[in-house]
């Protein structure tokens, strides 16, 4: 079973007991964190796929250690001008954990439904 869910603007391919680098998250060491913007679940072959969110699954993920990615280097150059500059960069990052991936109600929104509704009640008034 896997997921691809959307984390910190990224998205991810995740499995149970994987463990990610991700950009860095807001939380503490051993916290528990959900995210429910799962886009697609893969159950053995049984495919559910959200437009773009899969409504009432979740993925629940622990907070492992905040750490710093490598350091990248830019540097820049204006040939004969005698200009020069470097300058550095360490990101700022989030190893976790999954724990779980839930797929209670894998079923699209129904919105078109819900907008006939609205529509009739504004009608109405």
């Amino acid at each position: 079973m896997y997921a691809i869910v959307d984390i910190a603007g990224q998205q991810f391919k995740v499995e149970k007991e994987q463990e990610v680098i991700v950009h860095r998250l807001e939380g503490e060491v051993g916290a528990k964190v959900d995210f429910n913007n799962v886009m697609l679940i893969d159950n053995n072959g049984k495919v559910a796929v959200g437009s773009p969110f899969i409504e009432g699954a979740k993925v629940t993920v622990s907070i492992l250690s905040h750490l710093k990615g490598d350091k990248v280097i830019v540097f820049k150059k204006r040939r004969r001008k005698n200009y020069q500059k470097a300058s550095g960069h360490r990101q700022f990052l989030t190893k976790i954990q999954i724990e779980n991936i839930a797929e209670k109600a894998a079923k699209p929104k129904k919105a078109k439904a819900d907008k006939s509704a609205e529509i009739e009640n504004i009608k109405a008034e």
